[in-house]
């Protein structure tokens, strides 16, 4: 099966990256750093307490060593990431699985296991996003919220262009168009929320359609 970059929602020049190497190779150090600032960490908690059950099994897209989910948050979070190393260091997984959603989309994973999802910081660098937001619906239980946040950092070489060439503002409509288009969601809602100092936090989320 060939993949389109950007799946039809925009042209696939748009899904071009400075760096094309495979992200493999890119990700293959641990950069066991955080990626927003403390103030940002603690608002996306606040949103994960609002919006993800408690007590769930919780899906961790695109993870890494650290996940900013409040404590009581999932009996059980399994992370998606490039990075073996740093998802083994991250204290919330309780499972881990190395995949490269850009070399391959479909999610090594049964239809609705999960009752929650989130993809931190990382929606920048996906290559086919509308492919990726369905997988995502299918391995949730109906009615199970998806959670994508952002800030205004990133590793340029490995943004798509579309992310560089565009406003934090856009950034919030692009990522609404991404479910907008995938289909199968409800009550898309973006927001700010952003604490009003150091970094900015931008929040896209919707909930699997019944």
């Amino acid at each position: 099966m060939t993949l389109v970059r950007g799946d039809g929602i925009f042209p696939s020049a748009a899904y071009e990256r400075e760096d094309e190497s495979p992200d493999g190779h890119f990700y293959v150090v641990a950069r066991k750093v955080v990626h927003i600032d403390e103030a940002a960490i603690a608002a996306l908690g606040r949103l994960y307490a609002e919006v993800l059950p408690p007590r769930g099994r919780l899906l961790d897209l695109m993870s890494s060593w650290r996940s900013h989910l409040p404590s009581d948050r999932a009996n059980e979070v399994v992370g998606v990431g490039l990075n073996a190393e740093e998802m083994a260091d991250n204290p919330q997984l309780t499972t881990h699985v190395v995949h490269d959603v850009n070399r391959d989309p479909r999610l090594p994973f049964d239809d609705a296991v999960f009752e929650g999802a989130m993809c931190a910081v990382s929606i920048q660098y996906v290559l086919h996003p509308l492919r990726l937001f369905r997988e995502v619906r299918r391995v949730l239980r109906p009615e199970a919220p998806f959670v994508v946040s952002f800030s205004n950092r990133c590793f340029p070489a490995k943004a798509v262009a579309v992310w560089l060439a565009t406003s934090d503002a856009q950034h919030l409509m692009l990522v609404r168009a991404y479910f907008d288009a995938a289909g199968g969601w409800v009550d898309v809602r973006a927001e700010d929320r952003s604490s009003g100092t150091g970094d900015p936090l931008y929040v896209v989320c919707a909930r699997g359609g019944a």
